[in-house]
């Protein structure tokens, strides 16, 4: 059976972003008050300006981190977990009801399309007291798979 090697692929944002569409499994990286990692498995998609989307609840410790400190990563996963993963890392912005109600119309979107009673949706993210965090990318890593090194390849 031949190896699975290892790869690493640069791309610019617009490739990044292209990557990032279809997959929607995802561990946030905030910080906690001493500085410590704190992760979170969430689901996210990518918004009309190419910001990463998540939504969550305001008292989640992530959206606490992140209000403390902006500072944030997301590891963006294939559907299957030895596919193709990145992180991103970039700055968060944490939204909260009522002007989360909106931005979490698109959220939607970015994931699963239309809704059939947007109404019911902008209820429910209301009663649900959700919030929404938006991660602007700023630096990310190449798109990479697992495996073994390439120099092994033969070996």
């Amino acid at each position: 059976m031949p190896r699975s090697i290892a790869t690493n692929t640069d791309v610019d944002l617009a490739g990044l972003l292209e990557f990032v569409r279809p997959r929607h499994r995802m561990i946030v990286i905030a910080r906690r008050r001493d500085g410590s990692p704190q992760t979170s498995p969430v689901t996210g998609g990518v918004d009309d300006q190419g910001r990463i989307v998540i939504s969550t609840y305001p008292d989640r410790a992530k959206s606490n981190n992140l209000r403390r400190d902006p500072r944030c990563s997301v590891l963006v996963l294939s559907d299957d977990f030895g596919d193709a993963w990145v992180q991103i890392d970039g700055s968060a912005e944490v939204i909260d009801p009522p002007d989360s109600v909106e931005p979490l119309v698109e959220y939607f979107r970015s994931i699963s399309g239309e809704h059939p009673d947007w109404q019911e949706y902008r209820e429910a993210m209301i009663d649900q007291g959700k919030s929404l965090i938006r991660l602007t990318p700023l630096r990310w890593g190449p798109i990479a798979t697992g495996g073994f090194p390439a120099r092994l390849a033969d070996g």
